[in-house]
């Protein structure tokens, strides 16, 4: 789901910005339709060897919970360099390479566009470098207990991540292209 080119913003916020539009009806008639836009993100399967970095993460408005490396691409930065440059601040770690694993937009009246990489190779090559307002552990999950996170409520990845874990869990030959994805 995109926003319509004929779009107008009528809200500018920090994170969020509102569109919208008139749209014609079946009937001829219009319609003032509208959908929420937020800054597009990423998000970073580190693998060290063959375990997966996930984060502890506490913020002062959230309750603790369970991430993988990752936040918002900032102007004049390509995703990839948003990856990198993720990975690097929450963990310490750098990835010899970067691939696009996914990419998803939203839902319904929520355009949301996040890409979700994995890094490969990576390496502690610095201390974390944290945002006032995260506090960060790093731990190394094997693939099957990064996998079974996909169960956990406090588990916050993007949906259609957490659809595609639930997939693999359920279906052996899911599983088995996940591993090739990610490892190869």
């Amino acid at each position: 789901m995109h926003i319509p080119e004929n779009s107008k913003k009528v809200f500018s916020g920090k994170l969020f910005n509102i569109y919208q539009w008139e749209q014609e009806m079946y009937d001829g008639s219009y319609e003032t339709f509208e959908m929420v836009a937020r800054q597009s993100s990423v998000d970073v399967i580190g693998l060290v060897g063959d375990d997966i970095i996930v984060l502890m993460q506490e913020q002062p408005t959230k309750p603790a919970f369970l991430s993988l490396p990752g936040g918002r691409i900032e102007r004049g930065q390509t995703p990839e360099e948003a990856a990198h440059a993720e990975l690097l601040q929450e963990t310490g770690y750098c990835a010899k390479k970067m691939t696009v694993l996914a990419e998803f937009f939203g839902a319904p009246k929520f355009f949301f566009p996040e890409t979700v990489f994995v890094g490969k190779d990576c390496k502690k090559i610095a201390q974390q470098n944290l945002d006032s307002g995260e506090r960060i552990v790093v731990t190394l999950q094997s693939c099957e207990q990064f996998l079974q996170l996909c169960r956990n409520e406090r588990f916050s990845v993007p949906i259609g991540l957490k659809l595609m874990m639930y997939e693999t869990l359920l279906d052996p030959q899911k599983k088995e292209a996940f591993k090739q994805l990610i490892y190869a």
